[in-house]
C-alpha cells in the first residue's frame, strides 16, 4: 500500500520536472511473475524504471539502506521500502543464496522483479558483464525475463552528482519477453548460466545503444583491467549445443563452440571459476 502512496505522490512530480519517456511498456506482462533486468545508468534509475509501469516492481537493495541510525536512517529505510525495495545482504557466499532465495520468494508471489545484473552502476556508461544470478533466477523461477534499457541516465546524473540536469530527459525502453525454457532444468549449469546472461545482457545493448565491456563493472571501478570485448555479449550459438538463440538472433559463436565470453574466458586465461560464480550467484544490489 506505501508503495501506491509514495508513487502516487512521487509520480506527478518526476513527470512534471523532469519530463521521462518511456518505450515497449506494452511487453511487461500485466500479470504474473517475470524479470525485468536493467543496465544501470544513476541513481534515478530507482525512480524512472518502475515508473511508466501500471505493476509494482520489487528490487533487491542493498541491506545498507535500511540500517542507517538515526533521523536519515529512518528516512531512508522508509523511502527504499516505499519504493518497493527489499533488503538483501551483500557480502558473498551464504549471502548471496539467501539473495537468491528472497528473489525467488518475490516471483512466487507472481510480481515483478527487477535486477541490474552489471551488479553496480556504470562507472562511464558502458554496458558492463552480467552476473549470472539473473540466470538462476530466470531458470529456478521459470519465469521470462524483460530486457529493460535505461537511456539518458549516466547524463542525467553523473556518478557524484547530487542533483540531476534538468536539460535531458531520462528515458527508459523495455524489450521483448526472452523466454529461456529451453534451457529448465540445467541452472546448475555454469555455462548454461554464462549463455543466458549473456544473452540477457545482449538484448539490454541492442535496446541501449551501449558499448559493451566483458569486463565485471565492480573490477572497472577499482582499476583491475581485463581483456575488453567491446562487440557485445553473444547469446549461445545453435550449434553450442545450447538450443536456439532467442528473437533478436545469435552473434557468432566463440572459439571451440562455446558462446563466445566464456570462450573468449577460457582463452585469455581468465574465466570466471565455479566459486566466482557462486560467489557471485546473484547480482549484488545496486552499490549506490
Amino acid at each position: 500500500m506505501f508503495y501506491w502512496v509514495v508513487k502516487a505522490i512521487l509520480g506527478p512530480f518526476l513527470r512534471i520536472v523532469f519530463r521521462p519517456w518511456a518505450d515497449g511498456t506494452e511487453n511487461v506482462p500485466k500479470e504474473g511473475a517475470a524479470i525485468i533486468a536493467s543496465n544501470h545508468l544513476s541513481f534515478s534509475d530507482h525512480f524512472f524504471a518502475p515508473l511508466p509501469l501500471p505493476r509494482k516492481v520489487v528490487f533487491l537493495a542493498k541491506s545498507e539502506y535500511f540500517t542507517g541510525r538515526g533521523l536519515k536512517g529512518l528516512a531512508s529505510k522508509a523511502f527504499f521500502s516505499g519504493v518497493g525495495q527489499i533488503p538483501v545482504d551483500r557480502s558473498g557466499g551464504e549471502a548471496s543464496e539467501r539473495a537468491l532465495r528472497t528473489g525467488l520468494r518475490v516471483l512466487a508471489q507472481g510480481e515483478l522483479l527487477g535486477i541490474y545484473p552489471e551488479g553496480t552502476r556504470t562507472p562511464d556508461g558502458r554496458l558492463y558483464r552480467g552476473k549470472t544470478g539473473v540466470a538462476r533466477l530466470a531458470l529456478e523461477a521459470r519465469v521470462p525475463v524483460i530486457p529493460c534499457a535505461m537511456i539518458g541516465g549516466f547524463e542525467f546524473q553523473p556518478p557524484g552528482r547530487i542533483m540531476p540536469r534538468l536539460g535531458i530527459r531520462p528515458g527508459v525502453r523495455f524489450g521483448k519477453p526472452l523466454d529461456f525454457s529451453r534451457y529448465y532444468g540445467l541452472e546448475q549449469d555454469r555455462l548454461v548460466l554464462r549463455a543466458v546472461t549473456d544473452e540477457i545482457m545482449y538484448a539490454i545493448m541492442k535496446l541501449s545503444g551501449q558499448e559493451y565491456v566483458d569486463q565485471y563493472a565492480q573490477r572497472a571501478k577499482v582499476g583491475v583491467r581485463l581483456p575488453l570485448r567491446h562487440r557485445g555479449p553473444e547469446p549461445a550459438a545453435g550449434n553450442a549445443g545450447f538450443g536456439d538463440t532467442g528473437s533478436d538472433g545469435a552473434g557468432p559463436a566463440g572459439t571451440d563452440g562455446l558462446p563466445g565470453p566464456a570462450a573468449a574466458d577460457q582463452a585469455a586465461g581468465v574465466g570466471e571459476t565455479v566459486a566466482a560464480d557462486r560467489t557471485a550467484a546473484v547480482n549484488e544490489p545496486a552499490d549506490d
